[in-house]
């Protein structure tokens, strides 16, 4: 595995989760692959989760680690070729990327959808730049269209506590007060569709998904039907994708808030969520803190489905042939 962009860039995703786990028994095994190779995290976004657990999966790999915030103490970057960089952007992405990759041999990069144009977030523009410039392999933090170490912990936790060999799993939109991008949808409904689980997304009309990252599943509108006999409910709130509408809030309606009423309606089903969470807008109190509440042990996998993928592109970089003066 040269980049990771996508789960399915994992290939068998039963092999993956077996070696995900195997991971987790012993998170120390493979240091001598990372030792003396370092891992560049560049966030052009805010992180939390994203960033500790990545750093602490490339460390028990016993990697060096290098965290770049580009917001914070770096040059301004331009992202455009053909502009006349006479504003406040001192550096163009070009001439960084190159830089930044003769100091790793492994990087990580974080950023968001910028609802400026569609074409250029579903283009993966600027990650798609460090695979094309920077020689190195390059896995994604969470790009403008997918968050794939993200629905890699999720494909984890659901195999860690389903409790049928095929469980129901529901993806539903819940309100929130921002525009946020289509990201974690979109690499949920990607790993679901590579698995064999009934898989259903609901939310309200106009908050349809692209269909590339749909597939497979059954689109409900009726979020009560929807949730009738699930086993998990994958709460996470979306802006619109179709044009005119792109990145746009269409609704705020308070009865799409995950609660108790609603968790009723299922299979005594878990909860799950990427995290950071609105309290009481995508889930109320009780929900979230229930025993059914996967929350926690969810963030804790990113540590997990992070280290799995670090040593897939480690051991890309050893099978690399031996280059030549």
């Amino acid at each position: 595995m040269r980049h990771y962009t996508s789960i399915k860039d994992l290939g068998d995703i039963q092999a993956a989760v077996k070696e995900a786990l195997e991971i987790k028994k012993n998170r120390f095994a493979y240091q001598d692959l990372g030792r003396n190779k370092t891992a560049l995290l560049i966030f052009f976004n805010n992180s939390l989760r994203t960033r500790l657990s990545t750093q602490k999966a490339a460390m028990n790999l016993g990697m060096n680690v290098i965290v770049l915030d580009v917001n914070q103490g770096a040059w301004k970057l331009e992202t455009e070729r053909g502009v006349i960089m006479d504003g406040d952007k001192s550096e163009h992405l070009l001439e960084a990327i190159p830089v930044m990759a003769s100091y790793c041999d492994v990087i990580g990069v974080r950023s968001f959808a910028r609802f400026e144009n569609k074409e250029d977030d579903y283009n993966e523009k600027i990650i798609n730049q460090f695979i094309q410039y920077s020689g190195k392999p390059v896995f994604s933090m969470e790009a403008a269209t997918g968050h794939p170490l993200q629905s890699f912990a999720d494909l984890i936790t659901i195999e860690e506590y389903k409790k049928t060999a095929r469980p129901k799993v529901v993806l539903t939109w819940a309100p929130h007060p921002k525009a946020l991008p289509q990201a974690v949808p979109n690499s949920f409904a990607e790993m679901v569709n590579c698995t064999d689980y009934e898989f259903v997304i609901t939310h309200p009309k106009g908050y349809e998904l692209d269909e590339r990252f749909v597939g497979n599943a059954r689109v409900e509108y009726d979020q009560k039907k929807a949730f009738e006999g699930a086993d998990f409910i994958y709460a996470k709130n979306w802006s619109a994708f179709r044009d005119p509408h792109y990145g746009q809030i269409l609704s705020k309606d308070p009865s799409w808030t995950v609660d108790a009423e609603h968790m009723a309606w299922t299979n005594n089903a878990y909860f799950m969520h990427c995290l950071p969470v609105r309290r009481n807008m995508i889930v109320s109190d009780d929900v979230i803190e229930s025993p059914q509440s996967l929350v926690i042990p969810e963030a804790a996998n990113r540590e997990i489905s992070a280290q799995c993928v670090l040593k897939r592109l480690l051991e890309s970089l050893q099978n690399e042939p031996a280059r030549t003066e």
